[in-house]
């Protein structure tokens, strides 16, 4: 339940402010289609961290032994380092998607699947298959992570990110990850 429970708050509190946030309050603030949106954004992010927690699990069958624990304590304190990085997001023209139901789901799922690459929530997702072993849980847990905050950025719309403290939440994504990559190190 650890992995379940870790995952989802490390990967939540990394989300606020990250590109996959501004690119839902962009898709919502440009359809206004909450529905589809956050289907969209559910399916690119399962399917997202499945791919990340099968590549952390794997990685974690080969590369085992005491230096792989470094390995994963370091990635977790650059996680604090890049959380603390605003992200931006360069918005296209919304207007060529067609506004249908479907437009709209598969616009999303491409787009978040895409943005999500190499992003610190897939990176992090692989880093806690790793430390975890349990690539069930840690693909719920990321992924209800994303969905706190891209389900309710959705709703909310533009309007409510501009209320948030994005300077502090970002620091405490930071001690977030310094603290689990400083529990890695010191577990072992």
């Amino acid at each position: 339940m650890n992995a379940f429970l870790i995952s989802t708050g490390l990967v939540s509190i990394a989300e606020i402010g990250d590109k996959t946030m501004l690119l839902a309050l962009a898709l919502a603030a440009a359809w206004r289609r909450p529905v589809p949106i956050i289907l969209g954004i559910f399916v690119a992010t399962l399917l997202n961290h499945a791919f990340a927690a099968l590549a952390g699990t794997l990685a974690a069958q080969y590369l085992d032994g005491p230096w792989m624990r470094w390995i994963v304590g370091l990635s977790f304190l650059g996680f604090a380092v890049w959380a603390l990085i605003p992200d931006t997001l360069d918005v296209r023209d919304e207007e060529a998607v067609e506004k249908t139901f479907a437009g709209v789901f598969w616009t999303t799922t491409a787009a978040f699947f895409l943005v999500e690459m190499g992003d610190k929530t897939q990176i992090a997702t692989a880093g806690l298959a790793i430390r975890f072993e349990n690539l069930p849980l840690v693909v719920a847990g990321s992924t209800l992570g994303m969905m706190l905050v891209n389900g309710p950025a959705v709703l909310l719309g533009e309007a409510a990110a501009r209320r948030l403290p994005l300077a502090l939440i970002r620091m405490g994504a930071a001690a977030a990850f310094a603290a689990t990559g400083l529990w890695v190190l010191l577990a072992g």
